[in-house]
This record gives structure tokens, C-alpha cells and sequence, in this order.
């Protein structure tokens, strides 16, 4: 599994890896499909789960069966932060990708 530029970037963590996984599929996920597609393992996921529901980090969304759903909130000030964070590496690796195709063209 490759890293996404923000993991590169500020570290692996296992609440980075929850906090990028919802980055890239903005949807909302039950408690397993997060950690089966962050590759945190299940004791890992719940230390630090309650931690991102207090400070608002995530929010549920809608019960689907059983399950709860969950999603970022994106009016959060701090994942403003980290989608603006995530959008000015998006915006340099491009730009560092094209000045290379440049300069081997």
C-alpha cells in the first residue's frame, strides 16, 4: 500500500491513517471498513477512535443495518486544516511532477 503524500509528509500515525483514509473517499464508513482499509488493526483502531469522535474529528452520519456510520466533519476547523494541508501537497507534487516531465523532455 503506498503512503499518501500527508502520511509522507507528518508520519505514519494511526489516527493520521484514519484522518487520510476519509480524506481520500469522502463517504461515510462503518468502525470495520475503516480498519480493514487503513490496515490498523483492531485494538489500535478503538485506543484511538474515542479520541477523534471527542474533538469532533469524526461524526456519525446514518445507521445502515446494524452498523453505524461515520464520516470527517469537514466544518471542523482542524480538518479545514488538513484539507487545505492535503490540497497545497496535492498542489506541489503536481508541480514537482510536471517541472520534472519538463526537464526530461
Amino acid at each position: 500500500m503506498e503512503k499518501s503524500l500527508l502520511i509522507q509528509y507528518l508520519g505514519d500515525t494511526p489516527k493520521l491513517r484514519i484522518i487520510d483514509f476519509f480524506l481520500e473517499n469522502r463517504s461515510d464508513y462503518s468502525k470495520k471498513e475503516i480498519i480493514e482499509n487503513t490496515g490498523i488493526s483492531k485494538t489500535t483502531f478503538y485506543k484511538v477512535w474515542d479520541e477523534l469522535v471527542q474533538f469532533g474529528i469524526v461524526k456519525e452520519t446514518r445507521k445502515y443495518g446494524m452498523a453505524q456510520l461515520y464520516t470527517l466533519d469537514e466544518k471542523n476547523p482542524v480538518i479545514k486544516k488538513f484539507m487545505a494541508l492535503d490540497a497545497e501537497l496535492a498542489k506541489q507534487a503536481m508541480k514537482r511532477a510536471t517541472g520534472e516531465l519538463a526537464i526530461a523532455g
